[in-house]
Order: structure tokens, then sequence, then C-alpha cells
């Protein structure tokens, strides 16, 4: 049995309702009515519809997938979409026509690839990664964007997000909507069910380490270009050494701090200064000031040593000199 109380669990997007940040700013969609019509039924758990062959209003429950909370689409980074944006203009009619759940879906560059105004995301280098990662070749047609992250309440994390723990929940949370769920990892493989605590046992403060950093420091390649990793790397690579982390070169400089890098990395003598800002990772945190002081009381220690070590053997010798000395 999984126990996610050993995970900062935070609800994920789009999989339970809720958001880790929640968007006050309210917006008007310029399509808010055309939406209307589709959350009429796919923005609740019951709806119903008119049965013109028997005469009758017939109530139904709406499938957990199809349901799309309005809130969070309108708080997402698709808030200014209309449903058929993306969906096919049939939806428009109902009963919606069959075919239509054959329709192609769209994927991230379809919309963002070549776009000079999303060039900073980097979405084609995204895409070259994600196409060598573990995850890419768990289905024939390839893993889609979708799998990790909805496209009816997707927002950046973060890149907009000052606080890493907020950041290590929501990220993590899309990794445990399959690894710790036996239900959706068995859709993606026929692979025995994977418990993460068991298979992460070697990893000493276990418990710490899951609410204080994401899955991707130690199962994805860093890459310089991406705020975030994308290429998912075999469980026999992931990074099992404790000096990656705790050491003056942090690779959590290079990921999970990444978008706080421009600060100072030195700040009142601590070195990678904006990892204290969040939390304290030993060996990634040291103080110069603080080791110049050790260093220096060490080398007093040892002076202070040698000083009475040169005074005793001058004290022995006079001892000896005098037990010499005849008496007249």
């Amino acid at each position: 049995i999984f126990d996610k109380s050993i995970f900062a669990v935070m609800p994920v997007p789009g999989r339970t309702g809720k958001s880790v940040q929640q968007d006050t700013t309210e917006y008007v969609s310029p399509f808010r009515d055309q939406n209307e019509r589709c959350f009429k039924c796919h923005g609740q758990s019951k709806y119903e519809y008119s049965n013109e062959n028997l005469g009758l209003t017939v109530k139904a429950l709406m499938c957990s997938e199809r349901i799309v909370d309005r809130n969070q689409f309108y708080s997402s980074n698709h808030k200014s979409f209309s449903c058929t944006d993306c969906h096919s203009e049939g939806y428009t009619d109902f009963p919606h026509p069959g075919e239509l759940r054959m329709e192609q879906k769209f994927n991230c560059l379809d919309c963002h690839g070549g776009d000079p105004a999303y060039e900073k995301y980097h979405f084609e280098e995204i895409e070259s990664e994600y196409r060598q990662s573990s995850h890419f070749k768990l289905e024939k047609d390839g893993f889609s964007c979708w799998k990790c992250h909805n496209p009816h309440y997707y927002k950046l994390n973060i890149r907009d997000n000052k606080k890493i723990s907020e950041a290590v929940i929501y990220d993590n949370n899309l990794c445990l909507n399959c690894h710790a769920n036996f239900n959706n990892f068995q859709l993606l493989t026929d692979s025995r069910e994977l418990n993460i605590v068991r298979e992460h046992n070697w990893l000493p403060n276990q418990s710490s380490h899951f609410r204080s950093v994401r899955c991707i420091e130690c199962h994805a390649r860093v890459n310089d270009t991406l705020l975030v990793a994308h290429l998912i790397k075999p469980k026999e690579e992931a990074v099992r050494g404790c000096n990656e982390c705790h050491s003056q070169n942090s690779i959590l400089m290079a990921s999970l701090y990444k978008h706080l890098s421009k600060e100072e990395r030195r700040s009142a003598g601590f070195v990678n200064a904006v990892i204290l800002n969040q939390s304290y990772v030993i060996g990634a945190n040291r103080n110069e000031y603080l080791n110049l002081i050790s260093l220096i009381i060490f080398g007093l220690v040892l002076l202070a040593i040698a000083v009475h070590i040169i005074f005793r053997i001058k004290s022995s010798n006079k001892a000896k000199g005098g037990d010499n000395v005849s008496v007249s």
C-alpha cells in the first residue's frame, strides 16, 4: 500500500478539482457565453438532455474524465480560448457525432511551434527532449504533453512561483498521478505495481527529500536551455550520489533553483544563498566566513599545541641538564 503522507501532497489541477495556486483576478472571457454551451454539461457531475424519440428528459452522470471546472479553466493559461479553438465545431451539435471521439488532438507545437512570441519557452527543445525520454516510448504514437499537463487547467508554475515548496508539490503530483495511482499506471504499462517508497529504500530521510525536491531533480537530465527538464532517464541512470546535491556545485542550482539563479549566489558569506532562502541543504549552503573562522580556530589550536610541545621539550631538556651538573 502506498502512503502519500510522506510527500507534501496537494491536489493536482485537473485531477481532483483544486489547484496549488488560485488566480484571484476575475477574468471575463469573450467566449464565455459560447463556452457555456459546453460547460452546461461538462462543467458538472450530472447533466440532462431531451430524448425526442421517447419524449422524455433524461438525466445522466458525466464521466469524471469529461468534467472541466469553469473556475480552473478561466484561471489557466488557455483561459482566452473558446472550446472549439481546440475541439471540432461538430461538438456544437448534440448528441455529439460518434466519430468525433477519434479526432486528432493538438499538441503544444501545433500552436506554439516556430512562433517568436513563445521562443523563450523553447517548446521545440522540450519536444526534442521528451521524444528521447522513457515516457515517450510507453505508447505507440508517443507519450503526449497532455498525459501530464491538463490542457484545460495548465498554468505556468515554477517560472512564476517564488515559493519552491509549492513548485515541488505541484510538479511531484504530476508524477504521483500515475506512479502512486495503480489504475492510471496500468493504462501505460503491464508492469507490476510500482511502490515508490520501497524503490527508494536506499534514500536516507525519504520524507524530507520527497517534500523538498522534485522527482525530476534525480530522474531527468539537466538541460541548460530549459527551465524544466523533460528528458526522463531510465531508472538505472537516476542520480544516487549525495554529493550531486549536497555540494558547492549542487545540481539544484541548475534545476529546482534555476529560475532564481539570477539572484546572488552568495549572501552574507553563504554559497548558493538562493537555496538558503527556501531551505538549508547540507553541503550546498556552506558559509565562507564560518569556514574561514573555523580554519583560523583550527590553526590557532594547532599553533597552541605546537607551542606547548616546544615548551615541554625545552623544559625537559633543562631538567636533564640540571641532573647532569656535578656537585663540587
